[in-house]
């Protein structure tokens, strides 16, 4: 079931509210209101005017503390949820907030109508009480959950939550720069295929073998060529005999 939304004035502080304040302000809320109704159940017996005035108290503290809760509830809300889920549940734990912050008003003017001794104010009271730890109790828990379940303003879960976001953006890269490769490749495909020109080798069996003529054999030389020495012997023999004519040799008379 979805309650409808509703939208409280934005007060501007004159302080910032620190954060992490929102789980010690909602200890004392939730345990408030439990007080009060077992005070008001045992007061039914008692009757005790003093017991209703504890109530009364309690009360108008559980009122502080609801708009403690809210404000607070604001700061550490802010920039906490990193997950749709996570902003989800944020938002419903905030819408939840706000109606038990008028519920708290609500139950504190039952308080003071039932003090005027009507029965059926004050058991319309003990009704409105109780309903309200009720769903004080479902709003914890939805809020521990926000925590445990959700890493709402938990470190560590925000460090491990920005390497995550980091690697998915990393794979979209990679699965764009895939897509586009196959692109590619799908228009590569759809082109027509050229076949490459045949070139015929003629085979060595139609190769013709150039015929290479013959040398001419010489033949050999069976004979020897017998080379005549000059015939230079008459002539020597003639200067000889010219020489011996020349020289007149002397007899011993002379």
């Amino acid at each position: 079931m979805t309650l409808p939304e509703i939208v409280l004035p934005k007060v501007d502080l004159p302080f910032d509210i620190p954060v992490l304040l929102h789980p010690f302000v909602v200890h004392f809320l939730v345990a408030i209101p439990v007080v009060v109704l077992l005070l008001e159940l045992m007061n039914l017996m008692m009757k005790k005017k003093a017991v209703g005035g504890v109530s009364f108290f309690l009360l108008l503290l559980t009122l502080v503390a609801s708009v403690g809760a809210y404000l607070t509830g604001l700061a550490d809300g802010q920039d906490a949820a990193f997950t749709d889920a996570a902003k989800s549940a944020l938002g419903e734990h905030k819408l939840l907030g706000t109606y038990l912050l008028l519920a708290s008003a609500l139950v504190l003017f039952l308080k003071l109508l039932a003090m005027t001794g009507s029965k059926v104010l004050k058991a319309l009271y003990i009704l409105a009480l109780i309903a309200f730890v009720v769903v004080m109790f479902k709003q914890g828990k939805e809020g521990g959950e926000l925590v445990y379940k959700h890493g709402l303003n938990v470190e560590a879960v925000k460090t491990l939550d920005d390497k995550v976001f980091d690697l998915e953006e990393e794979l979209e890269e990679a699965l764009e720069a895939t897509k586009a490769k196959a692109a590619v490749v799908e228009e590569t495909s759809k082109m027509p295929k050229v076949e490459p020109a045949k070139i015929e080798v003629p085979t060595p069996a139609s190769v013709e073998t150039p015929t290479i003529e013959e040398a001419p054999v010489v033949e050999e030389v069976s004979e020897k060529t017998t080379i005549s020495e000059p015939d230079t012997l008459p002539v020597a023999e003639e200067k000889v005999e010219a020489a011996d004519k020349a020289v007149v040799i002397p007899s011993p008379q002379q």
